[in-house]
């Protein structure tokens, strides 16, 4: 790789980076709803429902995005997914304290979708800019900026509403992810790919990339399966404490502050991505994962253990790096698997296992705390999930072998007929 190509790559990298940024306006919905229920009188409940309906919309949101960007190249998928994201942010502007349904459709899918299109453009763009040695960090680096953005959009959300009402709110909030994505999106392109020359009149078989996989060819991989099982499993702890970590502050060390444990989790969330991707690099994909379930599982069944502020802090740590990871060591396994040329629509299916993630965790600490009035018991069964997962990660194998052996029957196949 030229000293040119390395650049360029780096800065689609750190714009890839703002973006995910950006798209992490998600988060501010702890902020808004909180004002919803203060100052519009809404419940928790319905006050939680945009979010969630949000959740389940991005995540599927992935797979047709991811095929779009695959499709039409990231710089495009991406303004227009800055679009819909300000959009439905300024949509959400309309509403009033009996608007329900239309914050559930401007900010729970309007700019959900947004989201998913905006996210799905930038993994993949600059993982392509580098090779396989350094595709984990790559990850990491780009996925960092979702984890990240809780810790400014967070506090800049809480201010705005303290200056000025919940519809202005909205429509700065909007307003400024449009600029700032159609801005950052003008970086990002996919690295030119080399024509390959005709042979007698006719085209010659491609060489072989390893595994580019089409989606319809993924999904009938038993590690298709597998990957999005444990995706599910390995998720469902972190997005449990999540939704739940003010309370279970306030529950098991009578700490009214809990919420600063989610600023905590936030930090350590990035910095997971990076790390899993860097580790990963280091000691392969699914080696990595095995030590990020195994320490994720022993940290979730001492949870309820963690009855001080120390402890808790260092769970939240400990909690916010494991489920960081997953978002660098399953985007990376997926191209590792399947290939770099179908990343985006390959990874968005196998996302959709966050998705599912997103609907259980919440709900299962939610049920077993109104339940048993303890949180006990959904440590222990996220801890579980993630013992399976562990499990279900030894059993996996490279579908490399089976692919470029295919591969070479229809290269040969094709070279025959000239």
């Amino acid at each position: 790789m030229s000293k040119s190509t390395n650049k360029q790559g780096w800065i689609i990298t750190f714009a890839a980076l703002g973006i995910n940024l950006v798209m992490g306006v998600l988060y501010s919905w702890g902020v808004i709803g909180k004002a919803l229920i203060n100052n519009w009188g809404w419940t928790s409940q319905e006050a939680s429902i945009p979010f969630t309906v949000s959740a389940a919309v991005f995540a599927i949101t992935m797979v047709f995005a991811g095929k779009a960007q695959d499709k039409f190249g990231p710089k495009m998928v991406s303004i227009f997914g800055g679009i819909m994201v300000g959009a439905g942010l300024i949509l959400s502007s309309l509403a009033t304290k009996d608007s329900h349904l239309l914050l559930i459709l401007t900010f729970g899918v309007i700019s959900s979708i947004g989201i998913g299109l905006g996210y799905s453009a930038a993994t993949p763009c600059a993982m392509k800019w580098f090779e396989s040695s350094k595709k984990g960090m790559i990850a990491g680096i780009v996925v960092a900026g979702v984890g990240l953005s809780p810790v400014y959009i967070t506090p800049i959300t809480a201010s705005l509403l303290k200056t000025y009402d919940i519809s202005t709110t909205f429509i700065i909030l909007g307003v400024s992810a449009i600029a700032a994505v159609s801005i950052l999106s003008m970086f990002l392109s996919n690295p030119i790919e080399v024509k390959v020359p005709k042979v007698s009149g006719k085209q010659a078989a491609p060489a072989s990339k390893g595994n580019d996989f089409t989606w319809n060819q993924v999904t009938k991989t038993p590690q298709f399966y597998l990957l999005w099982i444990m995706y599910a499993l390995a998720a469902t702890a972190g997005l449990m404490l999540i939704a739940h970590l003010p309370k279970i502050a306030e529950a098991q060390a009578n700490w009214k502050a809990g919420y600063w444990l989610i600023v905590i989790l936030s930090v350590l969330n990035a910095s997971g991505r990076l790390g899993a991707g860097i580790l990963s690099d280091k000691v392969g994909r699914t080696r990595a994962m095995m030590i990020v379930f195994l320490i994720q599982a022993v940290n979730m069944f001492l949870f309820m253990f963690y009855t001080s502020i120390p402890l808790l802090i260092m769970g939240s740590a400990i909690a916010g790096l494991a489920y960081g990871a997953v978002f660098s060591l399953f985007p990376t396994t997926t191209a590792e698997y399947f290939g770099m040329k179908n990343l985006g629509v390959n990874y968005g299916l196998i996302f959709t296992g966050w998705g599912v993630a997103g609907v259980i965790g919440p709900m299962l600490g939610g049920i077993v705390a109104d339940k048993t009035g303890s949180y006990s018991n959904g440590y222990i069964v996220s801890g579980v999930f993630l013992l399976i997962a562990t499990l279900l990660v030894i059993t996996m194998k490279s579908p490399k072998a089976k692919a470029v052996e295919e591969s070479k029957k229809l290269q040969y196949s094709v070279v025959s007929d000239q």
